[in-house]
């Protein structure tokens, strides 16, 4: 599914390159849930922005679904995101202007659904996570924990073959911590691929494969007993 080859992440100053990421050879197959730890500025994030197609890598091949990633068109990447990938980060990234319903609803209109197919898609999502009663308010009405719920609920609206979370606990207590990686493992069997950033090692433990990057390198490769 996934399948990186020497990647390099770097930025050219005027005497000096400095490597962000460095030679980083990666293969996750579908249905794979994957951790990815590193003390912070190993460029963990950067990696995750290079998976989302956020970011490009400045060297190295990236082969999503067998598609050459690094020789796509800009408009290939975006509509490739936008169909395949769902994106949570740690400040949840939640549009302040709009209700819960219609945070979750915006990646089903930027992917043209039609009106009904949202309305039930989004009450799934809303009956789910158990928010149908605070559907109509806005994200600084709720908790962090229900914030993060709604970024879930909409990174996954659209039933996405990849799903991304960098740092998804981080700014949880850890009863809600523990609600959202039961929330992953669930999603995890039901067939989802997940890549999760995170400091945790009993959240990493709740995945089936841990990679350790440091100074931009990978150094290790695990699979979870």
């Amino acid at each position: 599914m996934i399948r990186l080859t020497d990647i390099d992440k770097f930025i050219d100053s005027r005497f000096q390159r400095t490597f962000i990421l460095k030679g980083i050879s990666l293969e996750v197959n579908p249905g794979e849930f994957l951790t990815i730890m590193g003390p912070s500025g190993a460029g963990k994030s950067t990696l995750m922005n290079i998976i989302g197609l956020l970011d490009e890598p400045s060297a190295g091949e990236y082969h999503f679904f067998d598609q050459p990633v690094h020789k796509l068109k800009e408009k290939q990447k975006s509509e490739m995101h936008k169909n395949h990938i769902g994106f949570i980060f740690q400040a949840y990234h939640l549009i302040d202007e709009l209700t819960v319903y219609e945070n979750i609803e915006t990646p089903l209109l930027y992917k043209g659904i039609s009106a009904g197919q949202r309305k039930s898609m989004v009450a799934e999502m809303l009956d789910r996570f158990n928010m149908v009663a605070k559907k109509d308010l806005f994200p600084e009405q709720l908790s962090g924990g229900q914030q993060q719920l709604v970024g879930i609920a909409r990174a996954i609206v659209g039933q996405p073959k990849l799903l991304l979370a960098d740092e998804p606990t981080g700014n949880l207590h850890s009863d809600q911590g523990k609600k959202i990686m039961d929330i992953f493992q669930q999603l995890n069997e039901e067939g989802m691929t997940i890549i999760q950033v995170t400091h945790s090692e009993e959240n990493a433990r709740r995945g089936k494969r841990i990679v350790r990057v440091v100074d931009g390198a990978l150094v290790s490769d695990e699979v979870v007993r």
